[in-house]
């Protein structure tokens, strides 16, 4: 029971999250953000620029800024996470690509230096044949080399 709740305020908070991004990412959202701004400067001569005036401005922001933050953070994980496994489809589906490359977000960040690594060493490899524009593993890279080298001999 505890969980269909958790569930719900989830998908509750998701899809809030949802349209308060398409909406403040709207241009018109910017008109308005600029049209209070302007309101605001304009009325600073009438409260004679007092405290109480700047303020509402810093108050404002601030609290739209801070819950922002939250709403921006679920948006960006959704995406990435969507991202993440459109690309895990791609890699599972095709037969060249390397499976160790599916859910790679889960290493270490010294394993991804290292895998880093990897695909550098197959870049050069590549280069070094003119072939940067074709895909290979390090050992078929390795393995055209030698075949060009025979043939040059």
């Amino acid at each position: 029971m505890g969980k269909n709740k958790s569930g719900g305020l989830s998908k509750t908070f998701a899809s809030v999250a949802d349209k308060v991004t398409r909406a403040t990412g709207s241009p018109i959202a910017s008109i308005i953000a600029m049209l209070i701004v302007i309101v605001w400067a304009l009325l600073g001569p009438v409260f004679k620029f007092s405290d109480t005036w700047q303020l509402v401005i810093n108050t404002g922001t601030t609290i739209i800024t801070f819950l922002m933050v939250f709403v921006i953070q679920q948006s960006q994980n959704k995406d990435t996470l969507a991202l993440q496994l459109k690309l895990n489809e791609l890699i599972a589906s095709s037969d060249k690509a390397s499976n160790k490359l599916i859910d790679i977000e889960e290493l270490t960040e010294e394993d991804l230096i290292r895998m880093r690594k990897y695909y550098q060493h197959l870049f050069d490899k590549a280069r070094e044949h003119d072939s940067a524009n074709e895909s290979h593993s390090i050992e078929e890279a390795e393995e055209i080399a030698l075949q060009k080298q025979k043939r040059v001999k």
